[in-house]
């Protein structure tokens, strides 16, 4: 036997050789798989960990590129472990990007509608634009975020004929935030947090509705700790007074892969978007939406609600898509009174 096919051909003093090219093909296959198996066990055991998992699980679904190539070398390479290995994180990642939260409808009789509207318009670079969309689509209620001074002096001028009931935190930067309503509003305590997350009472056509605006930070570097926090200040709001009909709407920095995010729903609430169908559309950022990004711009709505159109619209001079969405409010069965008080 030759050199050059003792190099290629199984002997019998050890395994088979495998081309140098396919070696590292295998080797390359691995450290995709173990990067994403790192990602997809964390959200298996339903826990966000520390950077860079939270970051990444933003992008979960796709996730499925890399692990697609990964499984394409393993086959390449004839690394059979592997290719079970790559089939497993696959079938994992399948399972995790169906929809998560529940979709029942109200049981009771509808009894009133509102079409809500919410917008990060980013350190108030998108409030021109905002405003043509509050024009054009006119919603009931808006929820902005970011909206720094300049950004409340214009909602001001522009839409308070429109909207003459407001509940706002002034801020500079990405403080600032607002709920703007056609409807009349009482004050609530809101949800402390580093940026404004002011809330209220609506009176919805005699129907009481409690809207609580979200804006927790990012998970960036170094600060997870105080993203997480934020998520459970939000999800204790959400748990607490469920005697009233809720809408909690904004940028909530998390999508349905992270698992802060998946306890607020897990009080009860449905996301609007999932009603609706709509379900994994991006909204941020912009740049790259709606074929590459994350859904963390969000309406969710108690039990009471119904959803509709809803949509996501692209707004200038903002790394966020708005989500419109038209709302149904039910009367709760055994009830007669305003849904609230």
């Amino acid at each position: 036997m030759n050199t050059a096919a003792a190099e290629w051909t199984a002997t019998d003093d050890g395994p088979e050789h495998r081309p140098p090219g396919r070696g590292c093909g295998a080797w390359f296959a691995g450290l995709l798989l173990a990067g994403v198996s790192v990602v997809v066990g964390f959200r298996t055991a339903d826990s966000d960990g520390n950077t860079p998992v939270p970051q990444l699980l933003a992008f979960l679904p796709w996730l499925l590129a890399p692990t697609g190539l990964a499984l394409l070398l393993t086959l390449r390479s004839r690394w059979w472990f592997g290719t079970a290995w790559g089939v497993a994180v696959l079938g994992l990642l399948a399972w995790f990007i169906e929809p998560y939260g529940k979709v029942d409808d109200p049981a009771g009789r509808p009894v009133a509608d509102l079409r809500v509207l919410t917008s990060n318009v980013e350190f108030g670079q998108g409030t021109g634009s905002l405003v043509a969309a509050v024009r054009r689509e006119k919603p009931d209620i808006v929820f902005v975020q970011e909206c720094d001074y300049e950004c409340d002096a214009r909602l001001k001028k522009d839409l308070s004929q429109d909207y003459p009931h407001r509940r706002a935190v002034e801020g500079g930067g990405s403080e600032g935030s607002a709920i703007l309503s056609r409807f009349p509003l009482r004050p609530t305590e809101g949800v402390r947090g580093t940026m404004g997350m002011p809330g209220a009472i609506a009176d919805v056509d005699g129907h009481a509705v409690r809207l609580q605006l979200a804006h927790p930070m990012p998970p960036l570097p170094g600060q997870v700790g105080l993203w997480k926090r934020e998520l459970g200040a939000l999800r204790a709001a959400a748990a607490t007074g469920r005697d009233t009909p809720l809408v909690l709407a904004g940028d909530f920095n998390a999508s349905q892969d992270h698992a802060a995010f998946r306890r607020i729903l897990d009080t009860g609430l449905r996301d609007a978007a999932r009603l609706d169908g709509a379900d994994r559309t991006a909204t941020w950022p912009t740049l790259t939406a709606p074929t590459l990004g994350a859904q963390i711009d969000h309406v969710l709505v108690s039990r009471d609600f119904a959803a509709r159109d809803t949509r996501v619209l692209k707004l200038a001079d903002t790394d966020h898509r708005s989500v419109i969405t038209e709302l149904t409010l039910h009367q709760r069965p055994g009830s007669g009174g305003s849904g609230g008080s």
